[in-house]
């Protein structure tokens, strides 16, 4: 089998995602081809797992200030080159595509009848789960934006629906954890926001990964500034006693599967990370602020606790169920998966029970 996948790369959860599908694909002995779409070719980094990648533009959101620009957005999208990309597209080699929310690949298969797979958090929105009220066209962006035959939604729980839980890997954390050390992931706010956030809090030591880092001025002693990378940000994660970061869907996953205690902060505007929010307060998991808000910061840095939930590896689990012939009823591995999830008390969550999901149609 031959397979294409597709991996929207606007934030880095994506990437982090597909990496660790990668993998497991590459145990099952397939042969997959990867596409990117949504940044600039010199923002990768840490790529060596997909081979020798391609790039297409896609669509890109615009982010300013830690707000959604729904214009801006709109100004982005280029239809032309667009529906040239997906023209442009050979898919008469590949058996199946796979799409990580990615547009290219997604409309390419439907137009073509090419059979496709969505795998990724944004597909668990065609379920009832906790959303914000409101915000129609962004919900008709998040349905037809990477349209699939058959999609995996992927959330922290399964809200009586056949969703998987997160790809996110199986680690431990360090056993030399810092309490102190906050790890702090906000690429969309701006850097003397994050400075004014953290900056009366000597006595915690913030680790701040962001695309802007080399531009930020001398900043005191506890703030260290770092531009993205890989193997440092993973290594802070797993020694860290906090993580501060926007309420997108793969390093808020990493943070429970580690136990890490989290605070998030939703991109203004951005229904998906308004609903990450909702979700994360909703099955009491992890606080939220909707500004940056340092009262917040410093009520969570003094009592804010860690809630591990102890998710399976869903990445194996899905490239066996793709190599086996991707059956289309899908409540067989969402099963599976919730009764490998161990999850801990959730007393505020407003989930009558905390057991897992046994398979309710």
């Amino acid at each position: 089998m031959r397979i294409l996948y597709g991996v929207q790369s606007t934030g880095n959860g994506h990437i982090t995602r597909a990496r660790a599908m990668a993998r497991a694909l590459a145990d099952q002995g397939l042969n997959v081809d990867y596409l990117f779409s949504g940044r600039e070719a010199d923002q990768f980094f840490d790529m060596e797992a997909f081979g020798s990648y391609r790039l297409c533009r896609g669509f890109t959101l615009a982010i300013e200030n830690g707000r959604l620009n729904t214009l801006g957005t709109l100004r982005r999208i280029a239809p032309r080159r667009f529906l040239r990309e997906i023209r442009e597209l050979d898919l008469e080699p590949y058996d199946l595509v796979l799409t990580d929310f990615e547009p290219v690949t997604a409309w390419a298969a439907r137009l073509r009848r090419k059979p496709s797979i969505g795998i990724g958090h944004q597909y668990a929105f065609l379920y009832p789960v906790p959303r914000p009220a409101g915000n129609y066209h962004q919900r008709l962006l998040m349905r037809w934006m990477a349209p699939a035959n058959l999609a995996l939604g992927l959330h922290w729980h399964h809200f009586d629906a056949p969703l998987l839980p997160p790809i996110a890997p199986v680690a431990e954390p360090a056993p030399d954890r810092d309490a102190r050390l906050i790890l702090v992931y906000l690429p969309f706010e701006a850097p003397q926001a994050i400075h004014t956030l953290l900056a009366d809090f000597s006595d915690f030591q913030f680790t701040v990964y962001h695309p802007d880092a080399q531009s930020v001025p001398p900043a005191p002693a506890h703030i260290r500034w770092h531009l993205p990378n890989r193997d440092g940000f993973q290594a802070e994660l797993i020694r860290c006693g906090g993580v501060i970061c926007n309420a997108g869907f793969e390093l808020p996953s990493e943070s429970l599967q580690l136990g890490v205690k989290l605070l998030v902060k939703p991109v203004r505007g951005q229904s998906e990370q308004h609903a990450n929010a909702m979700a994360l307060e909703q099955l009491g998991l992890a606080p939220a602020m909707t500004e940056l808000d340092a009262v917040r910061v410093g009520a969570w840095l003094r009592n804010g606790q860690g809630a591990r939930v102890r998710y399976p590896n869903v990445a194996a689990a899905v490239a066996c169920w793709i190599a086996a012939g991707a059956n289309p009823d899908i409540q067989p591995l969402s099963a599976a998966l919730w009764r490998a999830t161990r999850f801990p008390p959730l007393p505020q969550s407003g989930v009558e029970e905390a057991s897992p999901y046994v398979g309710k149609p």
